[in-house]
């Protein structure tokens, strides 16, 4: 015979032990039912920008508008380490606002989760670790594309460039989360994320162009946005960056000081509302 008390003991101390992967199965369950979407846009949107760039914009290009650590670049190189930093960054829009809102108010999912023996945190942390799935899946589709158009430099050196993108995701992605998980009520600002903050870092964070060509007074966008600073250490991956460009440490400094901030402040919202 099994002691009643002693099975749900077992569940309890799994529940505690893995309760971080459960969460994780669980949000990826979930994304089957747009498991389509996912694929296309993980394959679809590279293909079409490293087309529409490579074999369109490119060619009216007559002079390089870059340079490496080698001297000047094609506008092709120069692009596409930040169409695959903006990728993560678009997943993490995606994944760490509405999703969110569903579970605390529209779909109470986390509510019925803390239920169980699974933690505050690490609810946040599944979450977090079902989109860094997501992620490494879109930048490694990304990357997979821009070797076989040969918009890398060094594709050996720079295959680290899919999780770069992941931290520059994460960068951006783990502060709009911990906003997210504060929001009682959905009044449009989500919607507002997207128009005046996301917009406005892809538009001016050296996504098309050199940052430095930007006028000084809108320069700073770049300085603040994770999305800067992941493409920068891609495009040092891909092809080194110039003398008198930041040190790519300090672009590192950055990303992780943006994600460690995002996580702290995160967990902390979850543990509030759920308890």
């Amino acid at each position: 015979m099994t002691d009643p008390d002693l099975t749900t003991m077992t569940h309890e101390t799994r529940a505690r032990r893995f309760g971080i992967w459960y969460v994780a199965e669980h949000q990826l369950r979930g994304m089957r039912a747009y498991a389509w979407t996912i694929v296309m846009t993980g394959l679809g949107s590279p293909l079409l920008y490293l087309l529409g760039i490579g074999l369109g914009l490119a060619t009216f290009l007559d002079q390089s508008i870059a340079d490496g650590a080698d001297g000047p670049v094609s506008y092709l190189f120069f692009v596409a380490p930040a169409l695959l930093a903006t990728s993560a960054v678009t997943v993490s829009t995606d994944e760490f606002t509405f999703t969110v809102m569903a579970g605390f108010k529209w779909r109470r999912l986390f509510w019925g989760m803390n239920a169980s023996p699974v933690e505050p945190g690490q609810i946040a942390s599944g979450l977090i670790l079902s989109v860094f799935f997501r992620m490494i899946f879109t930048t490694t589709a990304y990357y997979v594309l821009m070797v076989a158009f040969g918009a890398v430099g060094d594709p050996w050196g720079a295959a680290w460039m899919p999780l770069v993108g992941v931290l520059g995701g994460m960068a951006f992605g783990l502060p709009l989360m911990a906003y997210s998980a504060s929001i009682t009520q959905d009044k449009g600002q989500f919607a507002l994320v997207n128009r005046f903050i996301f917009t406005p870092l892809f538009l001016f964070s050296g996504t098309f162009f050199p940052l430095a060509t930007l006028p000084l007074w809108l320069q700073w966008i770049g300085w603040i946005s994770p999305l800067w600073h992941a493409s920068e250490i891609g495009r040092s991956l891909s092809y080194g960056l110039p003398p008198g460009s930041w040190p790519v440490v300090w672009h590192y400094a950055v990303l992780v000081a943006y994600v460690v901030t995002g996580w702290v402040l995160a967990h902390r919202v979850f543990r509030r509302r759920l308890r």
